[in-house]
């Protein structure tokens, strides 16, 4: 620039612009993680699993009751808790819906373990923001791997897992008041029933709902999940 010659006006550094406020109503989520075993209860006595975040599993047979007892146990307690239905899930899928009752296979298979995996992905989410969850599910003592251990794999080791198994005759009259894909032959009830009984002596938690009706069941689901919470069972 020669002598003399006007300088150029450099403009002064601006401060940087805020971003807008979010108007959408977006709330930051905390991620889901794996569930860890709950908290043992205070000396000063047993914990109120009504008002404790908890993740359970109600493991039964087709006709047990799994499904009525978990909506109503979900629908009584004092903090938020969500239902999980791994039979709801799976039937999301419409079109290509695979049946186990029209023949196990590779394709029933696979969409029984993307239904798992997704209620566990669902359940580790609203526990980790304060909801507990019940999921239910008819898992089999004699496939470990792909039944407990898939659900612990799934939400954690702190997932509570009680068994509803009422006796075969009461199965079999609640099986044959189901309608459509729900609905089994007595014969195949009656083998999942007897499959189921293998739960007997496993230290799983086994509730007989024969007698009970299904207010009566989650009462006593409670008084179970008191002793599971004070004493997480081994599995």
């Amino acid at each position: 620039m020669p002598p003399g010659a006007p300088s150029a006006h450099v403009p002064p550094p601006q401060p940087p612009v805020p971003p807008a406020p979010d108007t959408t109503g977006h709330v930051q989520l905390p991620p889901g993680g794996p569930v860890g075993i709950p908290s043992a209860p205070p000396a000063s006595g047993a914990p109120d699993p009504s008002s404790t975040t908890l993740a359970v599993l109600l493991i039964g047979p087709a006709g047990a009751g799994k499904t009525s007892v978990a909506k109503y146990w979900a629908d009584h307690r004092r903090v938020p808790t969500a239902h999980i239905s791994l039979d709801d899930v799976r039937e999301w899928v419409r079109s290509g819906f695979a049946d186990p009752q029209s023949g196990w296979n590779d394709n029933s298979e696979a969409q029984y373990r993307l239904a798992r995996r997704t209620c566990g992905f669902a359940a580790r989410n609203f526990l980790a923001n304060g909801i507990s969850c019940i999921l239910d599910d008819a898992v089999f003592p004699d496939r470990p791997v792909v039944g407990l251990g898939g659900w612990k794999r799934h939400v954690g080791p702190g997932l509570l897992p009680v068994v509803l198994l009422p006796g075969l005759e009461v199965v079999l009259e609640r099986n044959a008041e189901r309608t459509g894909n729900r609905r089994l032959t007595d014969e195949e009830v009656a083998r999942i029933h007897g499959r189921m009984a293998g739960w007997y002596g496993s230290g799983l938690p086994i509730i007989d709902n024969s007698q009970l009706d299904v207010p009566g069941t989650a009462r006593v689901l409670d008084e179970v999940l008191v002793r599971s919470i004070a004493s997480p069972p081994t599995w």
